[in-house]
């Protein structure tokens, strides 16, 4: 149980194992009360509690990187493995899958491009990654499910919301992302440096932490309902203690934070520069991990805490640690000289507040415990010679980098300034408007100058150039590109310059007429109530758009040819070539349409978008047939159909155009051809495609649907798994805004024809929250094709 208000966390005991950097920390499931930790030094390590005394012992330790291991995460039990599974990843760009009791990977995931630096596991056996090749992952099992593109720089943080579907990402581009079902539904802004952890609160809050210092908290709206300051430098990891909203935070100031009722309330210390991660055991109990290797635990509980002598070494090698003052907050500097030790005997005002003091020429630094009611040696002050590179480099000030920022004490009582400085700067004019800033006396310019310059000594401008140092450590900013795989923003898409997927090579269809389904006629889908057998999916065959009254369509087609500007205008033959056209794939001749009839049909389709319409009709009929579905899908022609067909898709352009185009698109998979080229374009078509359901057009949403259900026809029959996930995230996406109940029953014969004699998919459906979304349309009473079909579904999930 949580200890009473006012308790103070002291150490439980300090565990060595890891040769490096302690990078990442999870609680187990099994044994109980454990925890695991990966390293820098390829491992990962199992740590269970010691019954009998208050420390934890190594279990096992398991390898399988090839480079070092920067996060974990634990799957949680299912049938085939009731312990749960432990899974890591690496600088190797893969991620390793564990039993509890076998140090060899059970199975590797390969994918991701670069590190893979944050892990999150959700029900049903979902595992989501994060990667500095600015992707995340969402993987079952032992596939990839999906991938989510959208940020521009490396994620650096990623976990899977409680409420099923719903994701969060993010990253070293300062935003954070809130997935569903595969989609950015909404980007969070705020943060002014990389967001580098995320913790959830509840369904609907969450936390994040940043390399700008502080701690937001965030409602899933998107709306920032707090900010936290406390660190002095980047915050690195962030955990919530159970049943409560209070948490802990560790970062590159060499602190462990305790944060109580939205304030402070405790700063621990620890002798290591950068204190990567931590998590909270059920007990309450903080675990830390650090880059001196050491896995550190700290507990309010009287019985765990350490014998006075761990106590008194650990505070040992804490008064040993040396200070680089450029990364810590070292507080109280008085800009005449240091006091001497007397300056001890005064008691702190607040718990972890900073004092230092000058003994025999060394500047030694503490810090005030107020449960202790005494100053604890954190460590002597080095000159800033001793400042070591591969520590952050940069400390923060209001958001921004300095290469220090040096606090000032004007006098004893007054309060302290903080003085932001860059080796580049002049140390006279810092000093100058350092003192006009803080409405400051003048006469002190003398002082507060030279002050600057003693601090600065020996410091170069060659120093800082860390720019580029490592991206692990979070040294220098991180630059996007720089040393990221993906050094481009994935290719900004040709068809809708959106830079959301970098697609394959663009591919032509045209739809082919074949025998009417009689499954499609005008009343799509009639069903005998009486039987309820399943006559809804697995389908087979492709649904196809056949009404046609081919004299209305030409029809109109002449009359608005009449208005057309001179340049688009057809000839007379023109348009008997067309009528021809429609009368060979209406079925109402017997003739083959020939080159001569497509190339009119594709000046027409070619009109400005108000008056095309008719034209569009034309190839929306005409498609079906062989011949022509194989001369516009063909390898040949493809990419101008494809890029036309996209091109009308667009939300922004006329409706009437977007239902012609959805429907063209459906037509297409009636022959060999054209399937082949949706299967092909599938990915970019989809992407497009699902932009048309934020109109209210009833037309569209059944158009939009019947494309959704003939992928699932395809796909049904070669199991790609990337392509069931798309296909499943856009039904849930479009399920959420139809209302049309044809459109609805069309996509639940898709989402049927998905998951039959799959179980991967009905587990991915599943923990997209699919099952949940369609529930209430079990109980619709008219069509009852809808309600039959969707308890056939739900059985299946």
């Amino acid at each position: 149980a949580m200890a009473g208000e006012g308790s103070t966390f002291r150490l439980r005991c300090s565990l060595l194992g890891h040769g490096q950097d302690v990078r990442g920390l999870t609680r187990g499931l099994f044994p109980e009360g454990s925890f695991v930790s990966v390293s820098r030094d390829r491992t990962a390590r199992v740590w269970a509690p010691d019954g009998l005394n208050r420390g934890f012992t190594e279990m096992h330790c398991m390898s399988g990187h090839s480079n070092f291991v920067s996060c974990v995460c634990i799957i949680p039990p299912s049938d085939l493995y009731p312990r749960g599974l432990i899974a890591t990843g690496g600088n190797d760009h893969n991620i390793c899958i564990f039993t509890v009791d076998n140090s060899a990977p059970l199975y590797v995931l390969k994918g991701h491009k670069n590190t893979v630096c944050s892990l999150s596991s959700g029900k049903f056996g979902t595992l989501l990654s994060g990667s500095w090749d600015t992707t995340a992952k969402v993987w079952l099992n032992d596939r990839c499910m999906m991938t989510l593109q959208g940020h521009t720089a490396a994620i650096w943080a990623v976990k899977i919301l409680p409420e099923q579907g719903l994701m969060l990402t993010g990253s070293a581009d300062k935003t954070i992302k809130l997935w569903k079902a595969g989609r950015c539904e909404r980007t969070f802004t705020g943060h002014e440096d990389c967001v580098r952890g995320l913790a959830i609160l509840s369904e609907m809050e969450f936390l994040s932490c940043a390399n700008d210092a502080s701690v937001r908290r965030w409602q899933i709206s998107g709306e920032c309902l707090q900010v936290y300051y406390g660190h002095t430098n980047y915050i690195y990891s962030i955990s919530v203690f159970p049943r409560c909203k209070d948490f802990v935070t560790t970062g590159e100031d060499r602190s462990l934070r305790i944060w109580k009722q939205g304030e402070c309330a405790q700063t621990i210390r620890l002798p290591a520069q950068s204190v990567w991660c931590c998590c909270v055991l059920d007990n309450g109990d903080i675990v830390v991990g650090a880059s001196d290797g050491i896995i550190r635990v700290f507990t309010e509980s009287l019985e765990r805490t350490a014998s006075a002598e761990e106590i008194q070494a650990f505070e040992n090698e804490l008064a040993q640690a040396s200070i680089d003052p450029k990364t810590g907050d070292l507080g109280d500097i008085n800009a005449d000289d240091l006091p001497g030790r007397e300056h001890l005997k005064d008691p702190g005002t607040r718990d972890g507040q900073t004092r230092l003091i000058k003994d025999n020429g060394k500047v030694e630094a503490y810090q005030w415990s107020v449960s202790e009611g005494r100053w604890i040696k954190i460590g002597d002050v080095v000159g800033s010679s001793g400042a070591t590179q591969q520590t952050s480099g940069k400390v923060l000030f209001e958001g921004k980098e300095y290469d220090y920022v040096f606090t000032i004490d004007v006098n004893e009582n007054g309060p302290s300034y903080k003085l932001p400085y860059n080796i580049t700067d002049d140390p006279w004019l810092t000093a100058y408007n350092f003192l006009q800033k803080n409405d400051l006396n003048p006469m002190f310019l003398d002082q507060v100058a030279k002050f600057i310059m003693d601090n600065t000594k020996g410091q170069t401008l060659l120093s800082t150039s860390n720019q580029f140092s490592d991206p692990f450590t979070g040294a220098g900013r991180y630059v996007p590109g720089s040393s990221s795989g993906s050094s481009a923003i994935p290719g900004a898409d040709p068809f809708t310059g959106a830079g959301r997927y970098v697609p394959g090579s663009a591919s032509n269809t045209v739809p082919p007429v074949g025998g009417v389904d009689p499954f499609t006629g005008m009343d799509a889908y009639q069903s005998a109530a009486a039987k309820v057998e399943n006559i809804y999916f697995p389908k087979k065959d492709a649904v196809t758009f056949d009404q046609a009254n081919p004299t209305q369509i030409l029809g109109k087609l002449k009359e608005l040819n009449g208005s057309a500007a001179e340049e688009h205008k057809l000839t007379e033959d023109d348009l008997i070539t067309l009528e021809k056209l429609l009368s060979a794939t209406c079925n109402t001749s017997t003739e083959t349409p020939t080159a001569q009839q497509l190339q009119t049909l594709w000046r027409a389709v070619n009109w400005p978008e108000d008056i095309v319409f008719p034209a569009l009709d034309i190839l929306r009929l005409s498609v079906r047939h062989p011949t022509v579905n194989e001369n516009f899908c063909s390898e040949k022609e493809h990419v101008q159909f494809i890029i036309l067909l996209l091109k009308f898709l667009n939300p922004k352009g006329k409706q009437a155009n977007q239902l012609l185009a959805l429907r063209a698109l459906c037509n297409c998979f009636v022959s060999h051809a054209g399937q082949k080229l949706m299967m092909e374009q599938r990915d970019e078509i989809m992407t497009q495609a699902i932009e048309t359901k934020s109109g209210n057009n009833k037309n569209i949403h059944i158009a939009l649907a019947t494309l959704t259900l003939n992928y699932a026809v395809c796909l049904h029959k070669v199991n790609n798994v990337e392509g069931k996930a798309q296909c499943l995230s856009v039904i849930s996406t479009v399920m959420e805004v139809v209302q049309d109940l044809e459109a609805i029953f069309r996509l639940l014969v898709a989402l049927g024809t998905l998951i039959s004699d799959d179980t991967n998919a009905v587990q991915l459906a599943k923990s997209l929250g699919v099952d949940s979304q369609i529930k209430k349309y079990a109980s619709v009473s008219e069509p009852a094709k809808v309600k039959e079909c969707c308890r056939f579904v739900l059985n299946l999930l």
